[in-house]
Formats: structure tokens, C-alpha cells, sequence
């Protein structure tokens, strides 16, 4: 597709930042969002300086209003949507069922899944409206197909997230949107740092990973945008996962 008009939310940091890079590379027309203005804005510039067209649209993925206005203000500036990256996540209040509370779950489904879901919804009004459908690629994580202790609020949302897609994918498949969701394993963000913690910890994660490495968010990058181009025209409804083998079988002991 030539210059698609994608949008990408979460797009300040991590895998939301390196796909908006490699777009801008790719010659695509670019809306990213997230939460601060400052920050929204210099990464417009950044991606400017690339040769994307580029701008930043303030939006909170919890608020409707917020995303109504942010599909509105892509499809005023670049009059069709063509890809849409749900990136927008949290790791939440890790700890154990018995210190969960409303307040906890809220922090963590309300950005994670309404904030999927929101996105989705008016990204499907956009996509319905326009000739060719769109691509829908929302994200979630190997925690959405296995059990973690001490993360089942985490686990929980990012297991909803790929449910959600597939019944997303089933209704748009009829006007030929497509959505899928990516679900990356232990990847180099700053959420991999913080839940990480220092450098021991890290190290023994990476002695059980079959690569002895976290992804990077340049290779979660590419399998968005795979799965935003017509070269996966009939992919939908699928969770490509991006995790280094992990999930051909946990090892019980260090890789080798």
C-alpha cells in the first residue's frame, strides 16, 4: 500500500515508539497518541525529521470521547485510516489475588482492555466508511496465553485482549477489516526494566529464554507491520506471538 494513514496509540515509548519509526521510514502518513503533550510533540518532530508526515493527537485510551476525537482528527487531517496500532498498555499493580481490589483492577482492564475496545470501536466506524476495510493490530503478551503468579490482573486483561480480537476480527471480516493482535514475550522496554528489576533478575530470565535474550521493539515492529500490509491479506483474527521460542516450552532448567 502506498503511504498508508496509520495510528498508533502508546506510541510515546517502547514498541509504540520503534513502530512509529518504522513507518515513517516506510513513507506512511502518521497520527501517534498518548498522554503527554510534550513528549507527543517532539516525537512528531522526530518522525518529521524521518520525512513521515507526522502529527501527535493528545488521548487517554479510557475516555470515548478521547478516542472519537482522535479517529475524527486522522481522518481531518489524512482523510482515511488504514492501520491502526492499539498499543496503549499497562503492567498495572502486580501482586496476589488476595490484595486485588476495584481500584487495582480498574488501573490495569480499564487501559488494557476498554482501552482496546474503545479504540477499537471507533476505528471500526472509520475502516466501515472508506473502500478496502483497514488492519487492526492490537497487542497483547505471552501472559495472555499462559498463568503467572502474583500478575493475574495483568495475565487476566492481556488474555481478554486476544479474545476481544477474535470476536472483533469476526465481525469486520465481512467488510474487509482485519484485526489481530501481536503478543510479545519478554521484550527490551521500560516495563521489561521495571517489572525486571536489576541486572540478577534480568540475567536469569534470560538463561531460560531459548535465545538467552529479550526482543527488541524494532522486531515487534515488523510483525505490526506485516500484519498492517496486504502481504497478510488473509490473516485475521490470529495472536502472532514474538517471544524467542518461549512458549515452545518453558525449560525447567537454563537453556543451553
Amino acid at each position: 500500500m502506498a503511504a498508508p494513514v496509520v495510528l498508533i496509540t502508546g506510541a510515546l515509548t517502547g514498541i509504540g515508539r520503534a513502530t512509529a519509526f518504522a513507518y515513517a521510514r516506510l513513507g506512511a502518513e502518521l497520527v501517534v497518541s498518548g498522554r503527554h503533550q510534550d513528549v507527543g510533540n517532539a516525537l512528531a518532530k522526530e518522525l518529521g525529521d524521518v520525512g513521515a508526515h507526522a502529527q501527535f493527537v493528545r488521548a487517554d485510551v479510557r475516555l470515548d470521547d478521547d478516542i472519537a476525537s482522535l479517529v475524527d482528527r486522522t481522518l481531518e487531517r489524512f482523510g482515511r485510516l488504514d492501520v491502526a496500532f492499539n498499543n496503549a498498555g499497562t503492567e498495572g499493580q502486580p501482586g496476589p489475588v488476595t490484595e486485588v481490589t476495584k481500584e487495582t483492577y480498574a488501573a490495569t482492564f480499564d487501559t488494557n482492555v476498554l482501552g482496546t475496545l474503545l479504540s477499537m470501536k471507533h476505528e471500526f466506524r472509520a475502516m466501515r466508511a472508506q473502500e478496502g476495510g483497514g488492519s487492526i493490530v492490537n497487542v497483547s503478551s505471552t501472559y495472555g496465553l499462559m498463568g503467572f503468579p502474583d500478575a493475574a490482573l495483568y495475565v487476566g486483561s492481556k488474555h481478554a485482549i486476544i479474545g476481544i480480537t477474535k470476536a472483533a476480527a469476526l465481525e469486520g471480516a465481512a467488510s474487509g477489516i482485519r484485526v489481530n493482535v501481536v503478543a510479545p514475550g519478554f521484550t527490551q522496554t521500560a516495563m521489561y526494566e521495571r517489572v525486571t528489576g536489576n541486572d540478577a533478575v534480568r540475567n536469569a530470565v534470560n538463561s531460560v529464554l531459548p535465545m538467552h535474550r529479550p526482543g527488541t521493539p524494532e522486531e515487534i515492529a515488523e510483525a505490526v507491520i506485516y500484519l498492517g500490509s496486504a502481504k497478510s491479506a488473509y490473516v485475521t483474527g490470529q495472536a502472532i506471538t514474538l517471544d524467542g521460542g518461549l512458549m515452545a516450552g518453558w525449560p525447567l532448567f537454563p537453556a543451553a
